[in-house]
């Protein structure tokens, strides 16, 4: 039987083809005048999951 998984970490997570985690940052869409441009540019970025939380949204995505 196929494995289904959570559809929110389906949409927040994508795992690469050699294993990484990445993720898209937060706080970008609106109010982007209060926020510096050096900020809006790191948060463009996608970030990358390291540590235990990596292996437990792999696992969670069926790519462990």
């Amino acid at each position: 039987m196929k494995k289904k998984i959570k559809n929110s970490v389906g949409k927040r997570f994508k795992v690469t083809k050699n294993g990484k985690v990445m993720f898209s940052h937060q706080y970008k869409a609106h109010l982007k005048i209060n926020k510096s441009g050096s900020r809006l540019r790191r948060q463009k970025e996608p970030g990358q999951l390291k540590g235990r939380f990596a292996r437990k949204i792999k696992q969670i995505l069926g790519a462990a």
